[in-house]
């Protein structure tokens, strides 16, 4: 078992504090197990994962109330969970209303919990208090163990009901801490299959939000395990973001600062590519829709950067200042703000509403960063270069964005002469194909449903935009293409409404070219029409590696085990099978039937759940460093198949 402490020390005293009367009871649990969605987001993976969080979030609160500093997560070898704490322990004792022990309250009783009172948790991730319930909801079994108050006490349930009363279960010697294992329902999830590094994102994630607290993952079913412990926090996160790009600052600037129970922490570095990186939490929430606190941030870096440049003379009085865009590009940012009473825009907790945080922010920000430009001149002015650079590419393909944007939507004279549109103009129904090369372009031209798809074949591969400013991106002929055709435009004109086609299929050839077509595509999709990924737009079209015709019976198979099954079942006797080496192999109508016929086709949704993730992938994949690739590749290497190289 890995450990962030080995020590032992006396029965913590804060315990007494932390009891029944400080669990506050809304409703009850009925409703769970009939809408999980409701309460997880979802019964897939996502969802499953997500148990695992809300139990790992209680035992944070814990660490940010200051009574705990290790936690333990670890897989069982059945898929079963146990997270374990050495916090103050859910207190035992009877609660005043329910007469029940508070620990069988929260874990039976939606809304149940020490965050609704403000006295047990000043600042709390789990705003709802419905964290343990559910997960004891939608568990085919959980078992928690508490120890508080020199005793060990335990109890069981079965789909959220106890199969006995709280119980002891001996003593103990050192700290106080709670237990909790469980396993999730296969009646509720259509998967139960943990995986191991969808954790380690999110564990990791939380050391270095919660600095000096260790955070260790283990696996049973392989052995993997790791320790999460960072004395940095959010400096050391910056730090690890920036790790495969190169740094034009020796190590990030931050900050630091409490206001009105309020705490701030601010930590950021430029690098020299294009891109800007922000990711804001509050309550170690990852509030991906922004909010206030990330409203003050880029209001005070706009403001302090243009200030220092005007007062050193670096802008002179007849240009204009430095856009807010200009200002970012290269930056990787994390903003982490801890809320007494946090207001969170929706139901998914991803936009902070608070409008004090903005000035606090900002305030904070603004004093810091002034201060920091005057003591450290020769950073401030590669900041300001960096955005004197932007400002210029950003003027340079003002010309060349124009040229892509259509006077009207509808008014097929402007789009690209080599897209061969469909009929229908409501873009709910309608698709586009972005197809590699002309001759596969052309067989998909005369294969399609004209009514309702669009083809736009692309000759060759894109540009890396990965390494490109905007001005020579827009350049790029099929890239200009692409987005006429779309109709969205790009970057901060980007119009997710205006968009003619609410499904994108790349469809390209299934060897190593067509593999790098498919992810240059990603990348620009993903760094200029982000929302495409975000909404769920884009698709990746899976066309047959074999044809197997046996008589007049023909047969398709997109894997060598598909084709051993085929042949297994049809015998091998007598048998043709072509290998399909590119889409222009096939002829119209097998095209139309393998891969575009919305009754028989298959194809992949692209999602981006984790954009931390997302955005390291692409670093690794497109950016300037060999070395990060490589490592990749060695990494993942054995887990490839289906490799034509």
């Amino acid at each position: 078992m890995l450990n962030a402490s080995d020590k032992e020390i006396e029965v913590n005293s804060p315990a007494a504090d932390y009891n029944a009367g400080q669990i506050e009871v809304l409703e009850g649990l009925e409703a769970v197990r009939k809408r999980p969605g409701m309460y997880i987001g979802s019964t897939t993976s996502r969802g499953l994962h997500h148990l695992v969080y809300e139990i790992v979030d209680n035992s944070i609160d814990e660490a940010m109330a200051g009574f705990c500093d290790n936690v333990e997560v670890t897989i069982h070898n059945d898929n079963s969970i146990t997270v374990k704490d050495n916090g103050r322990g859910i207190p035992v004792d009877i609660h005043p209303k329910m007469k029940k022990p508070a620990v069988e309250v929260a874990m039976t009783i939606l809304h149940a919990g020490g965050k609704f009172s403000g006295d047990a948790y000043k600042v709390s991730g789990g705003l709802h208090g419905v964290g343990m319930s559910v997960v004891n909801a939608l568990s085919e079994w959980l078992k928690v163990e508490v120890k508080i108050n020199g005793i060990r006490y335990q109890q069981e349930y079965s789909r959220g009901k106890p199969l006995y009363d709280l119980k002891e279960a001996g003593t103990y010697k050192g700290r106080t801490g709670t237990q909790i294992s469980f396993k999730p329902d296969a009646q509720i999830f259509e998967d139960v299959i943990y995986d191991y590094e969808v954790l380690e994102q999110r564990l990791k994630e939380l050391s270095f939000l919660n600095k000096n607290i260790g955070i260790a993952l283990k696996d049973e079913r392989t052995g993997a395990g790791e320790l999460f412990k960072h004395s940095g926090g959010i400096v050391d996160y910056v730090k690890y973001l920036n790790r495969n790009k190169d740094a034009i600052q020796p190590k990030p600037i931050y900050f630091e600062a409490q206001k009105e129970e309020n705490i701030v922490e601010i930590a950021f570095q430029y690098n020299d590519g294009y891109s800007e990186n922000i990711y804001s939490y509050a309550n170690n929430i990852n509030t991906t829709e922004g909010g206030t606190h990330e409203a003050g941030f880029k209001a005070a870096l706009t403001r302090v950067i243009n200030d220092y440049a005007r007062k050193n003379n670096i802008l002179k009085a007849n240009e204009n200042n430095l856009s807010g865009e200009d200002v970012r590009e290269g930056l990787t940012a994390i903003i982490s703000v801890k809320v007494r009473e946090p207001q969170f825009e929706g139901q998914t907790k991803t936009k902070l509403g608070n409008s004090e945080m903005r000035s606090i922010v900002d305030s904070i920000l603004g004093d810091g960063l002034s201060t920091f430009c005057e003591e450290n001149p020769s950073v401030a002015k590669k900041i300001v270069e960096k955005g004197l650079q932007a400002t210029r590419a950003r003027m340079a393909a003002r010309k060349a964005r124009d040229l892509t944007r259509r006077k009207n939507a509808l008014d097929s004279t402007s789009l690209p002469g080599k897209l061969a549109d469909c009929a229908w103009k409501e873009a709910q129904f309608c698709e586009i194909y972005l197809v590699e090369g002309d001759s596969a372009g052309g067989s998909a031209k005369q294969g399609r449903d004209q009514k309702f798809q669009a083809i736009l074949p692309l000759r060759g591969k894109i540009l890396n935009v990965e390494k490109a400013r905007l001005d020579r991106i827009l350049a790029n002929e099929e890239i200009r293409a692409m987005i006429t055709a779309m109709g969205t435009g790009i970057s901060d004109d980007f119009n997710l409404e205006k968009a003619r086609y609410n499904k994108i299929v790349i469809m390209t050839d299934a060897d190593v070219d067509g593999s790098h077509i498919r992810i240059l595509l990603l990348t620009f999709f993903y760094r200029y029409m982000k929302p495409l990924l975000e909404n769920n737009y884009v698709y990746i079209a899976q066309p047959p590696l074999f044809q197997i015709k046996k008589g007049k019976e023909i047969q398709y198979a997109y894997s060598d085990e598909e084709l051993n099954h085929i042949l297994e079942m049809i015998g091998r006797e007598r048998v043709e099978i072509q290998r399909y080496k590119g889409l222009g192999e096939m002829n119209p109508e097998q095209l139309w039937e393998t891969t575009m016929n919305p009754e028989t086709r298959t194809i992949l949704q692209v999602k981006m759940e984790d954009a931390r993730r997302a955005e390291e992938l692409f670093t690794i994949f497109m950016g300037d460093k060999v070395d990060p690739r490589k490592e990749y590749i060695q990494k993942y290497a054995k887990d490839v198949k289906n490799l034509d190289i």
